[in-house]
């Protein structure tokens, strides 16, 4: 059994409107109601974004690391993220970094990388989603997409589809202490029978977990770090 990723979901307090911001900044393709949004590119997987009313008070454990042709392209993309509605934001990069770190309008994290950074060279624009995590939770994810380990050392890992698109990469401990459901989830989409899919990220080191989802189609585990994320139905995919 397997299963793939399907989009990045994002918890939103006016979700068309957040997802008009990502739409403009990443040249996606709205579907639907205009809550899902679809890659141009090799990216692999679309966002969503889904009501919600609960306050973001941390930062978010993943975020986008948006990539840079040169200096002007940097400073455009930046421009063009100001202009959409994001912010300049402190998370206490150094001022020596040359990276950009924003915040969308609800506040969720994303870096604008300077140009050549080596470790994103081939990713395409969005070049990574990169988050908080040990490495138990890169050895999981990577056994759960099989999407081979492209980096592993010093306790950070990263991962990326065989096909292309953003590395995924955890940066290793300390995590910040949990203090509620995360803002950001993957929805996955099991290649075979939802049950046994189950049964094998179970055995890979996923927990069960309660978000207060009651009865739906879709089952809600947790990775080694306790970050959640969603096994879909293949019988009743969202929307349905």
């Amino acid at each position: 059994m397997s299963c793939h990723l399907v989009a990045l979901c994002v918890d939103a307090h006016e979700p068309r409107a957040l997802a008009r911001f990502w739409a403009g900044l990443l040249d996606w393709e709205p579907a639907g109601d205009g809550t899902t949004l679809l890659p141009r590119d090799d990216t692999g997987f679309r966002l969503r974004f889904l009501p919600s009313r609960e306050p973001k008070t941390t930062q978010n454990q993943m975020h986008f690391d948006l990539t840079s042709t040169s200096l002007d392209d940097q400073r455009t993309t930046v421009a063009r993220a100001l202009a959409l509605g994001g912010r300049h934001i402190d998370i206490g990069q150094r001022p020596e970094e040359e990276h950009v770190v924003l915040a969308d309008p609800e506040g969720n994290e994303f870096c604008v990388i300077e140009p050549g950074n080596g470790f994103l060279a081939d990713c395409g624009f969005v070049g990574a989603l990169a988050g908080d995590g040990s490495p138990e939770a890169g050895y999981f994810w990577s056994a759960a997409l099989g999407w081979p380990l492209v980096w592993d050392q010093d306790q950070e890992t990263a991962i990326r589809s065989p096909h292309g698109g953003p590395k995924l990469t955890w940066g290793g401990p300390p995590l910040p202490p949990k203090t509620g459901k995360y803002r950001l989830h993957f929805d996955l989409m099991p290649d075979g029978d939802q049950r046994a899919e189950v049964d094998r990220l179970r055995s890979l080191g996923a927990t069960p977990a309660d978000i207060g989802q009651g009865e739906v189609s879709w089952v809600v585990l947790a990775d080694p770090d306790g970050h959640e994320f969603c096994l879909l139905d293949p019988l009743t995919p969202p929307g349905a």
